[in-house]
């Protein structure tokens, strides 16, 4: 598949800098770094997994099982009193 050019116009002075910067420090192309940076912004990888919150809400373990493994290790986790 033929590649797609563009042209962008008014990237504000601190943008460029920053994209420089990486380009500079990665060892790659300033264009390498914006198709990158727009591929990671626009075309999320469908690996991505989001643990931020798996210290609220604790971790299932992966491979656990079915629904009823889920609701035991659900029933296993810690509950605090209500006061």
């Amino acid at each position: 598949m033929a590649r797609i050019q563009y042209t962008i116009r008014r990237v504000s002075p601190a943008l460029d800098a920053e994209l420089r910067r990486e380009a500079s420090e990665t060892g790659k192309t300033l264009n390498a770094v914006v198709v990158q940076t727009l591929e990671n912004a626009k075309l999320p990888s469908a690996a991505n997994e989001y643990d931020d919150l798996d210290w609220f809400i604790g971790r299932m373990p992966a491979g656990a099982g079915d629904e009823a493994d889920a609701q035991a290790w659900l029933d296993a986790l810690p509950v605090e009193p209500v006061a």
